[in-house]
């Protein structure tokens, strides 16, 4: 069984802990800030994109702070009775979030799953067999659809300001629409030998398919602790055999394993990506739209030879 899947396993007995709480908490209780209706998403990036399409309507909050890594979250009792007072929970689904799935559906509040429609991929490791790749924000065109689903259930949360929140979600379609072409436009320029993409997280499936470029990472998910020899060895192998000129690693994990990659082989460290989450509104990535954009820039920067 896949680890980020085992490590919920203590979860259920925080679902007693829910069920207690919620009895506390009026069902789809009011924001205490403003008045306004509390969305409750599990990271950053799905905080970013419900901001866009409720606007000034709802209030959102995401249960991990910017920087956090989402996989191997241990909730709280904060984060219970936050999740026991929201009037909606969006979680991205595609077992990314094991750890709150099996409580907030014990909880009286409406919950989505905004992965809804996506064409998944599963994670191409044998330990993980037909298991979904849960990155598929990494492709700006399956966010289309988060936004489709996102904009569904704020409709009916919100039913007074209907129009504007499918405003919204127009509008931040085609941004997502602009970035995809960013995003495949940039990539396209990377020549066919230097077209591969290894990273430390295998979260880069959607992002390679929509640009053509061959993935390889050091572990299939940031659950895993550490990396084993036989996981190092194999990337060492790959990126000696494609002459791989840049290598990357996430910002939520140790880079030390991909440094034995650059040590070994003598490719470049190719810079910092951002996938799980978005970093404070002072930093590089405060939006899921500059996280996109800084990926693709830091990816071509780095396998072409420019200053990443």
């Amino acid at each position: 069984m896949p680890n980020f899947v085992r490590r919920a396993a203590p979860v259920p007995a925080l679902v007693v802990v829910l069920a207690l709480l919620a009895a506390c908490v009026p069902a789809r209780a009011r924001g205490a800030d403003d008045g306004r209706p509390l969305v409750l998403t599990t990271f950053t990036v799905l905080a970013d994109v419900a901001r866009n399409v409720g606007g000034e309507h709802v209030r959102v909050e995401s249960l991990t702070k910017p920087g956090v890594e989402v996989h191997g979250y241990e909730p709280t009792p904060g984060d219970l009775r936050r999740a026991a007072g929201a009037d909606l929970v969006l979680d991205n689904g595609l077992n990314l979030e094991a750890w709150f799935a099996q409580f907030v559906q014990d909880a009286d509040v409406p919950h989505v799953v905004v992965s809804q429609g996506v064409e998944v991929i599963d994670i191409a490791d044998d330990a993980y067999a037909g298991t979904p790749n849960p990155h598929a924000w990494m492709s700006p065109a399956n966010v289309e659809l988060y936004v489709e689903n996102i904009a569904d259930a704020l409709v009916e949360l919100v039913p007074e300001h209907a129009d504007d929140v499918r405003a919204n979600a127009d509008a931040y379609r085609a941004e997502l629409r602009e970035v995809q072409a960013e995003l495949v436009d940039g990539l396209a320029a990377v020549p066919e030998p230097q077209r591969a993409l290894v990273t430390c997280e295998g979260a880069f499936s959607y992002l390679a398919r929509d640009a053509g470029l061959a993935e390889r990472y050091v572990w299939p998910v940031n659950a895993e602790q550490q990396a084993t020899p036989q996981q190092v060895a194999a990337v060492i192998e790959f990126v000696r055999e494609r002459d791989v000129p840049a290598v990357f690693c996430e910002s939520t994990v140790s880079d030390a394993a991909m440094q034995q990659v650059v040590e070994a082989t003598g490719a470049r460290f190719g810079g910092v990506l951002y996938v799980d989450s978005l970093t404070t509104e002072d930093g590089p990535v405060p939006t899921y739209l500059d996280l996109v954009r800084h990926d693709v820039r830091t990816i071509v920067d780095g396998l072409t030879g420019g200053a990443s």
